[in-house]
């Protein structure tokens, strides 16, 4: 998917993909927002106690997530889903 998604945007053969992401607390029921490069691997130490911010709201569920192709863009979505207008998106959207 990633060379399909390349050869499109008419770059090389690899792609590097940015996720900004959203984990509901089964906890303690809020959200948390973050943004990562392996989204799989982040939520497994997110899971396993490694991320110092969830690690007492676990078990946290992966509710939403959007990729971009710019870690810079990625990076201000997650700070725009950390505000009351981000916030309100998300919660029309989840």
């Amino acid at each position: 998917m990633q060379d399909e998604l390349a050869r499109r945007c008419g770059r090389g053969s690899k792609v590097e993909m940015f996720y900004t992401y959203v984990l509901l607390s089964e906890n303690d029921g809020k959200l948390y927002v973050g943004c990562t490069k392996n989204l799989k691997i982040r939520i497994e130490e997110h899971n396993r106690g490694l991320v110092t911010a969830t690690k007492y709201r676990r078990p946290l569920k992966l509710i939403y997530f959007e990729g971009c192709l710019n870690e810079n863009k990625a990076f201000k979505r997650e700070k725009y889903f950390k505000t009351g207008f981000g916030r309100r998106y998300l919660k029309e959207r989840i």
